[in-house]
């Protein structure tokens, strides 16, 4: 009999991809001589928020900003728990100016925000489980930032470094399905990060080589649904098969960028 999973309402941070663009190459997906549908690229955003709003979440929104493509990748603008901000430090100058327009929406909302020192990506190599967070490194953020961001947050740091370029980011290897458990693909992380996320982790959720790049592991999960990208047929089907009701949406024009659902989703936990 399959366990019981139960969904909580969550309140997301989003940036339309009114300028949308890949206008250079920071990632091994962009190629700046790709053309980039902006139309359908709203398309899919705007179904996406429609698919949270459905669900009971609570969606709310920084302006996009002419010249910062990359800000509708809201994910990597902030770390956010308890309330408590740290803030962005991006490896590629390209995306440094987006810190302080969210910043600023994080300001005039009434938060204080932590600007870090060391180069870190937020939720792009920050993941929250409920207890601890688990840190990505080896190609943005850096062990540094892990560092301070223990010392900010109070909460336990556990580093994990990842070693294929594709993926870059730990949000596009692994995402937490829920307070105990954890999908991810193994041949991202080295072999003493995979041994540990073996001992936190026994029964997660594994998935492909075909699940990832398909962007199967960039996904948003509420402990019940499970928003993920359709080209990530056996992933989901897994997931289904461990209780979990799978929600697909189709983000495909985002991974010319490198970014799919969680991406462009930021997560306020007060």
């Amino acid at each position: 009999m399959l366990e019981s999973r139960v969904a909580r309402p969550r309140r997301f941070l989003v940036c339309e991809p009114r300028h949308f663009a890949v206008q250079y190459a920071i990632n091994p997906w962009m190629h700046p001589d790709t053309p980039v549908d902006v139309d359908l690229a709203q398309e899919q955003w705007q179904a996406l928020m429609h698919a949270y709003r459905t669900h009971g979440h609570t969606v709310e929104s920084v302006e996009p900003v002419p010249g910062l493509p990359d800000m509708v990748f809201a994910a990597n603008a902030a770390f956010v728990v308890g309330g408590r901000v740290f803030g962005s430090l991006f490896h590629a100058p390209e995306r440094r100016p987006e810190s302080e327009h969210f910043d600023g929406w994080f300001k005039s909302a009434g938060y204080d925000v932590y600007r870090p020192l060391s180069v870190t990506e937020g939720e792009g190599d920050l993941v929250w489980t409920g207890r601890y967070v688990l840190a990505g490194t080896g190609f943005r953020t850096t062990r540094e930032a892990h560092h301070e961001l223990q010392e900010f947050l109070g909460h336990p740091v556990i580093a994990l470094t990842l070693v294929d370029p594709y993926f870059y980011h730990l949000d596009t290897a692994l995402f937490v399905l829920d307070d105990d458990n954890v999908a991810y693909y193994p041949e991202a992380f080295s072999a003493g990060s995979l041994e540990v996320l073996g001992r936190l982790y026994p029964d997660a959720v594994l998935a492909t080589r075909e699940d990832a790049m398909a962007f199967g592991l960039n996904s948003v999960s509420d402990g019940h649904h499970v928003f993920i990208a359709p080209q990530a047929e056996a992933l989901a089907e897994r997931l289904a098969a461990h209780g979990y009701d799978p929600v697909p949406v189709d983000l495909s024009e985002f991974h010319k960028a490198g970014g799919g659902i969680k991406c462009c989703t930021q997560e306020i936990r007060s």
